[in-house]
């Protein structure tokens, strides 16, 4: 079927139904690039090690009966096939696998699969329209390129560690791996743009994410406000600078509540909420710039004001005056929000150890072709006979003499 002759109700499952991905990916990066894929109705192919697989199997802050319950969401709508890419055989049937596929992620330390005989060069030789997702550190090229790169350190280096957290404190972690992710998601919009040039010119290249201009790339005007006026962005902790009043304020129940009530119409609301009409015409508060003047003793204000309602009231009155808030949420609460239960932001997956277990559902959202979960992560090696057998011919007496000899 060609592409002009293909309808909506063909890409049901998501808009990349019918792309092959080979995953190289280990951890967070490749993997999280990879699902996104998958989420979209690609068919993934995880590659992992024979003897451990990928190490994301045993992560996680907390686990249940011994299990990672990190593995069953990022390795979602994936197939594990397990291949020794140490071995010459090995990285024969890689590329076997690769000459039938449309997208190969991979994110090993820069020169690892040139080693192995993986390269861009040696795969696009075998598979022209080949789009190679390679996420790394500090990119392909460059002085730092082989240097071994972690999230964390491209959050550091690409500026976001600095202006995090409160300024009488050393910078802190966001609280999850953004470094990883951001890179991940940076690589699926590369390969997703030169899908579209390969549908046009028959022609693969190379997106080449880094982790430290993944983060880089998210810094708002942070170096050209230092490159024109010598200004350095430091750590405020939950205030925006210079925009009042927006930050998190104690609620009487001892939660807390994110007011943005920075926009002067919006402060306008706000003022007429908190039964202070008059502090919209008060000089000291009436525009945006003289609220930057007054941040700290507005939000003292606020803060005040907030603490002698509970949140649930609280938010209610200032929706009312349609002022922009909202509780800083948790999982117990994103569970329970009436919002999130709606538009199914949360779903809910058979897995065969947790029963359904629930995890943050396909995003963003397409009208017609939305993509969806179909399985949590897979036992490692639990599509070899599957894949081997379809793609590469491969019957279980070869499969089992692979297995013999360590190579899958």
């Amino acid at each position: 079927m060609t592409a002009a002759t293909k309808t909506i109700s063909d890409f049901a499952n998501g808009p990349l139904t019918g792309l092959r991905v080979i995953e190289m990916g280990q951890l967070i990066a490749g993997p999280f690039c990879a699902q996104l894929m998958g989420d979209f109705g690609a068919e993934v192919i995880k590659v992992e090690d024979p003897d451990k697989g990928d190490p994301m199997r045993d992560w996680g802050q907390v686990k249940k009966d011994g299990q990672s319950l990190w593995w069953p969401v990022i390795a979602r709508n994936k197939k594990s096939v397990t291949l020794n890419l140490r071995d010459p055989q090995g990285q024969q049937m890689a590329r076997d696998l690769i000459a039938q596929s449309d997208v190969l992620v991979e994110n090993f330390r820069p020169g690892t699969m040139e080693k192995w005989g993986l390269g861009y060069d040696a795969l696009s030789a075998i598979n022209p329209g080949l789009v190679m997702i390679r996420m790394s550190g500090y990119g392909q090229t460059g002085p730092y390129a082989t240097r071994a790169g972690y999230g964390g350190i491209g959050e550091a280096m690409g500026g976001m560690r600095y202006v995090v957290g409160d300024p009488d404190r050393p910078p802190p972690r966001v609280g999850i791996s953004i470094g990883d992710s951001l890179a991940a998601t940076y690589g699926c919009l590369g390969g997703i743009m030169a899908l579209l040039v390969k549908e046009k010119t028959g022609k693969g290249q190379v997106v080449d994410s880094a982790l430290y201009e993944a983060v880089l790339a998210m810094m708002e005007s942070l170096v050209s406000e230092y490159d024109q006026t010598g200004y350095v962005r430091e750590r405020n902790g939950p205030i925006l600078p210079g925009l009042a009043p927006s930050s998190i304020y104690p609620t009487k129940d001892g939660q807390l509540v994110l007011i943005a009530a920075n926009q002067d119409t919006v402060f306008k609301r706000l003022a007429a909420a908190m039964g202070k009409p008059e502090m919209a015409d008060d000089p000291a508060y009436a525009t945006h710039n003289a609220r930057a003047k007054v941040q700290h003793a507005l939000d003292e204000i606020v803060g005040a004001w907030s603490q002698l309602h509970d949140a649930d009231p609280l938010l209610a009155l200032l929706e009312k005056y349609g002022v922009p808030s909202g509780k800083t949420y948790r999982a117990p609460e994103m569970l329970a929000d009436a919002h999130f239960k709606a538009r199914e932001s949360i779903t809910r997956i058979a897995h065969p150890l947790f029963g359904n277990i629930a995890m943050q559902n396909v995003t963003p959202r397409l009208s017609a072709t939305p993509g969806k979960i179909n399985a949590c992560g897979p036992l490692l090696g639990e599509h070899n006979a599957e894949v081997y057998g379809r793609l590469l011919g491969l019957d279980a007496a070869k499969l089992a003499e692979l297995k013999s000899a360590k190579l899958i």
